[in-house]
């Protein structure tokens, strides 16, 4: 993907990796711990974050061939501004037993179906129920926010064995989840013959 960096962005990650060493993290695991960071100023985010490189790099694949995106809430959507997301918010409706976020989920697998990335950065009860289907997704980046629900809901994503991103402590929300999705949305697809640094300085 063609981006081009702002020097305000350039600037903010050279600070941070002058607070805090990110290059002993793999690339992809490296990517998404500095924009999660960036998104948030938060240094403890690099050891809050939960993720596997081997997971990321087939997620990454994935969203490059053209995998559905789905979020959980327009304001993740609306810091995911390079690709189409699917958000069904708007059409699900709370019922016995069922938030409204859990209805959108279930809305949004019978539009995606398997394979999807899904984005959760905002109700534990959306992530609780993407957890009830068989989703199969390439992955869940599951960063809710929260004093009820969040951390348990995190953990159960956790013990799932699904393809994740998850944090440990409560914090989260739409902006670390779309950074987390931007960080693989930004870094680069290699190329089949390529044996790149696997600790580019890649910024973006």
């Amino acid at each position: 993907m063609n981006r081009v960096v702002h020097p305000i962005e350039e600037e903010s990650y050279r600070r941070l990796r002058a607070r805090l060493d990110t290059s002993h993290f793999p690339p992809l695991t490296r990517a998404v711990v500095e924009r999660v960071i960036h998104s948030a100023a938060d240094l403890e985010y690099a050891g809050d974050l939960v993720m596997d490189e081997g997971e990321l790099e087939k997620a990454h694949a994935a969203l490059h061939a053209g995998a559905p995106v789905v979020v959980d809430v327009e304001m993740v959507a609306a810091g995911i501004t390079r690709r189409e997301t699917v958000c069904r918010l708007r059409d699900a409706v709370a019922g016995p037993g069922l938030t409204r976020s859990a209805h959108a989920i279930r809305l949004a697998y019978e539009q995606v179906g398997p394979g999807a990335l899904w984005v959760i950065g905002n109700a534990p009860t959306a992530l609780e129920e993407l957890l009830t289907l068989d989703a199969a997704p390439a992955l869940v980046i599951g960063l809710p926010v929260g004093f009820v629900g969040a951390v348990e809901s995190k953990a159960a994503l956790r013990e799932s064995g699904l393809p994740a991103v998850s944090n440990v402590s409560e914090k989260g929300g739409s902006a670390v989840a779309s950074a987390a999705l931007n960080a693989l949305l930004y870094h680069p697809v290699p190329h089949p013959d390529s044996h790149s640094d696997s600790h580019s300085e890649e910024k973006s």
